[in-house]
């Protein structure tokens, strides 16, 4: 029962680093501008995976807290809409500058709560000020047809409206940075937002509306903590929400859109991802395992677009895996805590962590051979140390599934279009990149390539002015560039004939 601990915002945790007194904080809910206790008696634990420790307590949402969200959610719309795109606009460029001043308590509070390396943990931060400051001058320059005389006598335009109330669900891998993905496009396209953050990984989403209620109207931005079963399943459900955005796994995805399905509501999915990662024997090999280490192993391998598929040329297989285990067995791995040269934490949490080595027991069991790494090392926190699979059967279990972890498979491969063929033939359609130094294959893969993003000698490489999303089971909608304003709006078409009642004749 909550009643019998201290409710707190997330500002008194000291960011992130110690409980409060000798207590541990149960954190409330931001509705309506302040923080909220809710309706619910109950609150579930929040972990520091890199010691395995609690740090706070966050409420179990329930169904009735949902519904005062969106409530306000409702309420502050007609004013956020009414806004000019300047004056929304304006609004985020400073909610922007708030963040950018609490940009080292926010990275801290982050490492504390997802285990990720400090510089990691700042790179998100400023990628999370970025979105906010692009979506800004983004909604200053949409652009549509053109009005004009598409039926005789009659001018037609086409109007852009917001949608409504948002919900956005967030995964715990990226809990900032996937969180300005979303709030910056449904803001600066005139919605109002109901955000559940993961139950993992609550504490910089709920600081941020702490922080952000500084210049946003009450009711813009709402967080309601809790498991996606209760508060997903509500917030997809609840009549009076017109469009739910997850970001997280493929069961996920799918259980908010079977929930959203019975009302038609329009949902918005960036799921899951297999990315394969294609070398050729021409390509730049110390460039290719740069590549894998910061894009393999960075935020512990938990990542969507994590290069964690090798297809390489077979002749140059031997030469990649001699450089590369050495590099990946460097990587300085701990508690984030140490300092700014840890590269890589642990999971997020013991069950994650458990599952991770249950890929990696079934992938020996069916023949791998662990290159390096595949365990836990000794000592507190969810660790798995950096790991190199080779020899994999064809079909592999972990070749073909999202580990979601420090896990990299190498298969090799002798022809191109073999290749290819290996590279789409997964469930998922997230991400790939291409290695190789000749002009025209570099041209020519990525359209053969079934990916919503092909980084082409480079892997993980994000631009705000670029679209992030996928095919298949990765889901659908745009996450980041002008393309996300479009999947958080609606187009209306509004036509004006021109005849003149008194039967005067047009004028040309």
């Amino acid at each position: 029962m909550i009643e019998a601990q201290k409710q707190v915002p997330v500002a008194h945790l000291g960011g992130g680093l110690a409980p409060v007194g000798a207590e541990i904080a149960v954190l409330t809910h931001f509705v309506d501008g302040a923080g909220w206790k809710g309706t619910g008696t109950e609150a579930q634990p929040v972990f520091n995976p890199a010691t395995g420790q609690p740090i706070a307590q966050a409420l179990s949402g329930t169904p009735a807290d949902v519904a005062q969200a969106v409530a306000a959610a409702k309420e502050a719309f007609p004013g956020w809409r009414q806004r000019t795109p300047k004056d929304r606009a304006d609004v985020l460029l400073r909610a922007a500058a708030v963040l950018e001043s609490h940009a080292e308590e926010l990275a801290h509070l982050e490492s504390v709560n997802t285990g990720k390396p400090i510089p990691l943990a700042r790179d998100d931060v400023a990628g999370t000020i970025d979105t906010l400051q692009f979506m800004a001058g983004a909604i200053r320059t949409q652009l549509s047809l053109s009005a004009g005389e598409y039926v005789t006598g009659r001018t037609s335009m086409i109007v852009r409206e917001p949608v409504g109330v948002v919900a956005a669900i967030t995964p715990w891998n990226y809990p900032l940075l996937t969180a300005a993905w979303k709030i910056g496009p449904i803001l600066a396209a005139g919605n109002t937002c109901v955000m559940k953050p993961s139950e993992q990984t609550p504490l910089t989403s709920l600081r941020m509306a702490e922080l952000l209620a500084e210049v946003l109207p009450a009711g813009v931005l709402n967080v309601v903590t809790g498991t996606g079963s209760v508060v997903g399943e509500a917030l997809a459900t609840h009549p009076d929400v017109a469009l739910v955005s997850v970001t997280g796994s493929v069961r996920s995805g799918q259980a908010v859109a079977s929930a959203a399905a019975t009302m038609l509501k329009r949902v918005h999915l960036e799921l899951g991802g297999k990315a394969p990662v294609m070398v050729f024997a021409d390509a730049d090999l110390d460039a290719v395992v740069e590549g894998i280490r910061l894009a393999g192993f960075g935020n512990s391998g938990q990542d969507c677009g994590a290069a964690c598929r090798v297809l390489v040329e077979q002749s140059v297989h031997d030469e990649l895996l001699k450089r590369l285990v050495p590099v990946v067995e460097s990587l300085a791995v701990g508690d984030p805590a140490a300092g700014d040269h840890i590269e890589m934490g642990p999971l997020v949490s013991k069950a994650h962590r458990d599952s991770v080595l249950g890929f990696l027991d079934r992938a020996v069991a069916e023949g791998a051979r662990v290159a390096t790494g595949g365990r836990a090392p000794e000592g507190d926190g969810y660790f798995v140390l950096p790991t190199v699979l080779v020899d994999l059967p064809d079909g592999a279990e972990a070749t073909r599934e999202e580990i979601f972890g420090p896990v990299v498979t190498v298969e090799t491969f002798t022809a191109e279009d073999g290749a290819v063929e290996a590279a789409n033939g997964t469930a998922y359609g997230l991400s790939a990149s291409v290695w190789t130094e000749d002009a025209r294959r570099a041209a020519d893969l990525p359209g053969r390539l079934d990916f919503g993003t092909v980084w082409v000698n480079d892997h993980l490489a994000f631009a705000t002015e670029m679209p992030w999303g996928g095919f298949k089971s990765s889901g659908y909608g745009r996450d980041l560039s002008v393309y996300a304003l479009d999947d958080y709006s609606r187009t209306k078409h509004v036509m004006f004939n021109r005849a003149r009642s008194d039967g005067e004749t047009e004028q040309a």
